[in-house]
């Protein structure tokens, strides 16, 4: 699917300007969106946003395509995403980023103070990242959890093991504790215009300029009850590499509550 969709942003510029138009006029019919009750318990959801920039000296383009799928039971609630970046620039390879990331949460509904566990899987042609993987486990706080508003802080220790390209030592094949810290939140505006982030800062327990930085903004207004216009802001910074990266994409999101 994501194929399908990376050549339709390719080759449909002008075409993406009228559908935008379009969804414009079909958002005056916009109905509200289902969400986690009693009897509804997972989440699927796809986001296909990107950029294109055409000039006389060359073309552009970046593709920013992520999918999840969420599980929430009473003690127990399940995350999952995949994510994949590519994007070119004059003809030369400017990204090609895989994530994949799991997260579990005990008692999170039931209490404002719960147990959490994660694993993320990464690779990174911006970042210089051959392969990344973390696992590990801590604490997190809801500052306030509601239909309407939810605002996340936790903290907790990660292992990690990786091979990525140091801008000082060349190719370095590690492994290293890391304290993980998390602001995650999400503002509903009428069942209409959702506002949610996810931000980590991740340094090192044993050098203190080795340090990770993510974070991420969306930005949706609903247009149907599955069919999202979104808006995103990536930013991602790896010390040791020396390398970040920002990306500022729109495009669409389907998704379901079921």
């Amino acid at each position: 699917m994501a194929y399908f969709v990376n050549r339709w942003w390719i080759n449909s510029n002008k075409r993406m300007h009228r559908i935008i138009i379009l969804f414009s006029l079909l958002a005056l019919s916009i109905s509200s969106f289902s969400q986690f009750n009693d009897s509804i318990h997972y989440y699927l959801r796809f986001a296909s946003t990107g950029i294109i920039n055409k000039t006389n000296d060359g073309d552009s383009y970046v593709l920013n395509n992520a999918l999840n799928f969420n599980i929430k039971k009473k003690i127990v609630s399940i995350n999952t995403s995949a994510g994949w970046i590519y994007g070119v620039q004059k003809g030369a390879l400017t990204n090609n980023d895989f994530s994949a990331h799991s997260d579990v949460g005990l008692y999170k509904d039931l209490r404002k103070l719960y147990y959490w566990g994660l694993v993320n899987f990464d690779k990174s042609y911006s970042l210089k990242i051959k392969y990344r993987l973390q696992a590990g486990g801590g604490i997190a706080y809801n500052i306030i959890n509601d239909p309407l508003l939810w605002i996340n802080v936790s903290d907790g220790i990660l292992y990690e093991k990786g091979d990525i390209i140091d801008a000082k030592l060349g190719r370095d094949v590690y492994q290293i504790p890391r304290n993980s810290f998390r602001l995650s939140y999400r503002w509903s505006l009428k069942d209409r215009v959702i506002i949610s982030g996810i931000h980590f800062y991740q340094p090192s327990l044993i050098a203190i300029n080795d340090y990770i930085i993510q974070s991420t903004n969306n930005l949706s207004v609903k247009l149907k009850k599955w069919l999202s216009l979104t808006a995103a802001v990536v930013y991602n910074k790896v010390s040791r590499t020396n390398r970040e990266n920002l990306l500022i994409t729109y495009g669409l999101t389907l998704e379901k509550y079921f």
